[in-house]
């Protein structure tokens, strides 16, 4: 069994590389149990979220794989400079159950999660978009940045984070590598200036105001992955036109939506479609340049399974 480390994983996949890889696996479709969640309540600060997210797909032919990924959510981290998200991904050989790569979860998550977004953007996003607003600076933002930018010619990215130090330094990270890119404290108008607006955040409220977003707009709604999570308001599902990464898990896990729901403000049957039938061609994505276009997504182990599959391939020689 191989091990693979996150520099490893890094060297195995580019951005738009795995937009299509994704593509392909949406199109193709897996076997997915809905993900077992777990809370781990702890004596002090927020309780920590335990994740296992399994996926197969041709278990009887050759070069089928099994795969789960065993991941737990603690939002303290953040106070002590680690990533909230630590995981592994284990990947069996889909006929025998034979283990054939040990993956670094984390590294793993940070790339399907950015690239499941940058796939939605190639239907949902004007093709002329090119001004970026990343709303959250942790570990999961310049991954979003780079995802969005490999399906739109992104030229300049403001960057808002609760934490104005964390929000400038990955505002320089970003001008490393060729970006406009600035941090700003003011996020309504930011929201108002962006053509799209992608956040990853722990957030328990709203920080997307439905009532600033521009006609043409393309929301991108990462972070919330719990039913006690939002990062927009009602008004911002309102307005758009909204997709999701799978409905199963948008409707049961997705804080926007189930919120939204809740209030009476949104009802699931007004979801347009989910990545497989967008990647199918089974439902459209943007319809005109004026539409505003929301995605939600909460993560789905058909993603982990196809970008594990991907490094292993390239691990592999």
């Amino acid at each position: 069994m191989m091990t693979i480390s996150g520099a490893q994983v890094d060297e195995c996949l580019t951005h738009g590389g795995l937009v299509e890889i994704l593509r392909e696996a949406f199109r193709a479709g897996a076997v997915q149990p809905v993900r077992h969640h777990h809370t781990i309540e702890r004596p002090e600060g927020q309780d920590s979220t335990l994740l296992l997210m399994p996926a197969w797909n041709n278990p009887a032919q050759k070069d089928g794989h099994i795969g789960v990924k065993v991941a737990a959510v603690s939002p303290d981290n953040n106070a002590i400079g680690k990533p909230a998200v630590m995981g592994v991904y284990l990947l069996m050989n889909g006929t025998t159950g034979e283990p054939q790569a040990l993956i670094d979860g984390q590294r793993l998550t940070l790339w399907r999660t950015a690239c499941a977004s940058g796939l939605a953007t190639s239907y949902l996003a004007r093709s002329d978009a090119s001004r970026l607003l990343m709303v959250g600076a942790g570990a999961l933002a310049p991954h979003l940045v780079r995802a969005h930018a490999s399906q739109r010619p992104i030229r300049s990215v403001r960057v808002w984070n609760r934490t104005p130090a964390n929000a400038e330094k990955l505002a320089e990270s970003l001008r490393r590598d060729g970006f406009e890119a600035t941090a700003v404290d003011d996020l309504d108008e930011a929201v108002g200036w962006a053509d799209i607006v992608s956040c990853a955040t722990i957030s328990t409220v709203p920080l997307v105001r439905g009532e600033l977003l521009t006609p043409g707009t393309h929301v991108d709604l990462v972070g919330a992955f719990s039913p006690i999570m939002r990062e927009s308001d009602d008004a911002a599902l309102v307005r758009a036109e909204v997709y999701v990464d799978t409905r199963a898990g948008a409707t049961k896990e997705a804080g926007d939506i189930v919120q939204a729901v809740q209030s009476g403000a949104f009802t699931t049957d007004a979801i347009r479609a989910d990545l497989f039938e967008l990647t199918r061609g089974e439902k459209r994505g943007r319809q005109s340049d004026e539409a505003i276009t929301l995605f939600k997504s909460v993560g789905a182990a058909i993603e982990d399974l196809a970008a594990g599959i991907a490094v292993y391939r390239a691990s592999s020689g």
